[in-house]
């Protein structure tokens, strides 16, 4: 057994070694893969960040010239170094005054008419970075106006509908967002839909490329004159269809990139590398992350210790607790039990152990009792037997008709108690054998009445005409008889038994009925039980050999049934036989 024990120890063991080791593994590759991610999403922070800020400068400035200062500083906090030249490969400025060559290829153009959004950059459908409003950009003096208009609106707007807020564009041109247009409208929020004359001047510069874009080519007649709104949208005349809208569109980019040329800076390459100058190599980690990978490890191996010490502990302690109940049980003793902890599959294994030993002790019990109560079911008739034929041997009695009668009512009891326990073994052992066969149920039950008349006690039976069911007759027959027997046995001189047959549903009910003493509720539960009998005594007079009851349920089960029995102390009892009315098993067990 102690080998057994530390076989199973063992195989723990290696299961939590496996399950810590997959788990390092997989929490190294976690940490790995988040430090990678982690410091590679700072980079790639560090880069949009320094492109944002470099088109930001180029959307604000027609030229480079004073941006070596923004570089300078932009690459002492990312720790990058950063260098802008030219489409053309002329130095603008550079975060290295080593003279360190430039890698071949640029990482990116920095050029705020059209804008590279990989990077995260906010941009429109046209490509052209939000700050580069060139002559849109509207004077101190209007931007206090409208200002002031948009604060007026907003007040309305919130004092009518409680939400709205005032958003200015690049250019300095305030609008209400949020608002409801009605609210807006009933606000007089169109005064800031209207351009300023600063703005209109530069719409009206706008509209005149687009027409000179559209008027070149075959396609000038067709299309017709247009005029640009604040939103870069348009109006015209003529007819509108997909292809003219089309020419629009591709003219007003063209237009609006011919407008703002000068005043934004010229495109510009953008060189991202090492301090060193070189391009990155291989990611490698950095040293927080690799001290964080090695407590990680190491965490997890202290773990696997602890664990598998524990483990083996909670393993060993219950299972020698469960070999030494079963050691006890086999030196005889029936109720062994453990002390069971936790729900785990140990805990279980312990509860079943408990439950096993319970059971073998009433089991036990239940023999002893069952050996007891055989023991004094035959020894009365047999005592009589014996002593009658004693005295007629000594001369004392004579052996007459009487006596003859006397001594085979004791042989047919003994032979009905072994009959009883023959039917009981058979049934326990799933051997009862059946032969179902079509029944009329109401001329059973008048049968079995017609064989029962006893005297003082009234019995009847109520059933419908026809009542069939599949049933073994003879074994249907014994139940009934069982209980009518039962029944009368406990009414008393000027009682009645009343036996009723019914069809409820796809079963046949058949209940006995009497008018006795009643069973007491404490007793109800027993009654079925083999050998019980409410009066203790055990006389003849007032029970028989305790198994007719028992035998009535086994019955009941082997036809796929249940007999069930309901009492009220003083008024009677009435034990119930439910059947399928349709087709057994020919063979139960």
């Amino acid at each position: 057994m102690r080998r057994s024990l530390l076989l199973r120890l063992f195989a723990a063991s290696a299961l939590v070694a496996v399950a810590s080791i997959a788990a390092t593994a997989w929490l190294a590759a976690r940490t790995t893969s988040g430090a990678i991610q982690q410091e590679q999403g700072q980079a790639l922070a560090d880069d949009g960040n320094i492109y944002r800020g470099l088109l930001k400068y180029a959307a604000t400035h027609p030229n480079w010239h004073d941006v070596g200062d923004q570089l300078r500083g932009t690459a002492a906090t990312t720790g990058r170094r950063i260098a802008l030249t030219l489409t053309d490969g002329t130095p603008i400025a550079d975060s290295a005054t080593d003279g360190r060559p430039l890698p071949l290829r640029p990482s990116i153009v920095v050029d705020p008419l059209s804008v590279d959004s990989g990077l995260g950059q906010d941009t429109t459908a046209d490509r052209i970075d939000p700050d580069a409003v060139g002559p849109y950009a509207l004077p101190e003096a209007d931007r206090a106006n409208l200002g002031a208009v948009a604060q007026r609106v907003l007040r309305c707007v919130q004092g009518r509908s409680g939400v709205g807020t005032i958003e200015t564009s690049p250019g300095g041109h305030p609008r209400i967002e949020g608002a409801d247009p009605f609210v807006l409208s009933s606000c007089n929020g169109s005064a800031l839909s209207l351009p300023t004359k600063t703005e209109q001047a530069a719409l009206d510069q706008l509209s005149t490329l687009v027409n000179a874009c559209l008027n070149r080519g075959p396609e000038a007649k067709p299309l017709a004159q247009v005029q640009v709104l604040l939103d870069f949208t348009w109006v015209r005349k003529g007819v509108r269809d997909a292809e003219s809208e089309q020419a629009v569109r591709s003219c007003l980019n063209a237009a609006r990139r011919e407008q703002l040329t000068p005043y934004v800076a010229p495109a510009a390459s953008l060189y991202l590398t090492a301090p060193s100058g070189e391009p990155p190599a291989g990611f490698t980690l950095s040293p927080e992350n690799q001290v964080r990978l090695f407590q990680v490890a190491g965490g997890i191996l202290v773990l696997t210790l602890l664990v598998t010490a524990f483990a083996g502990r909670r393993l060993i302690r219950p299972l020698r607790a469960l070999t030494g109940a079963a050691q006890r049980m086999e030196a005889g003793e029936t109720g062994a039990q453990v002390e069971v902890r936790g729900r785990d599959e140990v805990a279980r294994l312990g509860t079943a152990f408990n439950a096993m030993s319970a059971s073998r002790e009433r089991l036990e019990e239940t023999r002893k009792a069952m050996v007891s109560d055989i023991a004094h079911e035959l020894r009365t008739p047999l005592s009589n037997i014996r002593g009658w034929l004693e005295a007629t041997q000594d001369g004392i009695s004579r052996l007459d008709d009487e006596l003859v009668d006397s001594l085979l009512e004791e042989a047919v009891h003994l032979q009905h108690i072994v009959d009883d326990l023959q039917d009981l073994a058979l049934a326990d052992a799933g051997a009862l054998r059946l032969h179902p066969e079509p029944v009329d149920a109401a001329a059973l039950l008048g049968q079995v009445v017609a064989a029962h008349r006893p005297a003082g006690v009234s019995l009847s039976v109520e059933t419908p005409a026809s009542l069939p069911v599949t049933a073994d007759p003879v074994r249907l027959r014994q139940a009934v008889g069982n209980l009518v027997s039962n029944a009368v046995r406990h009414t008393p001189s000027g009682g009645s038994v009343v036996v009723r047959g019914r069809r409820d549903g796809d079963d046949v009910v058949i209940e006995v009925a009497d008018t006795g003493a009643g069973i007491a509720a404490e007793d109800l539960p027993h009654v079925f039980d083999r050998f019980w009998r409410a009066d203790k005594a055990r006389t003849r007079g007032t029970g028989g050999s305790g198994l007719g009851l028992a035998i009535v349920r086994k019955l009941a089960e082997a036809h796929g049934g249940r007999a069930t029995a309901e009492s009220v102390p003083g008024r009677g009892s009435t034990f119930t036989l439910r059947l399928p009315a349709g087709t057994v098993a020919a063979v139960s067990g």
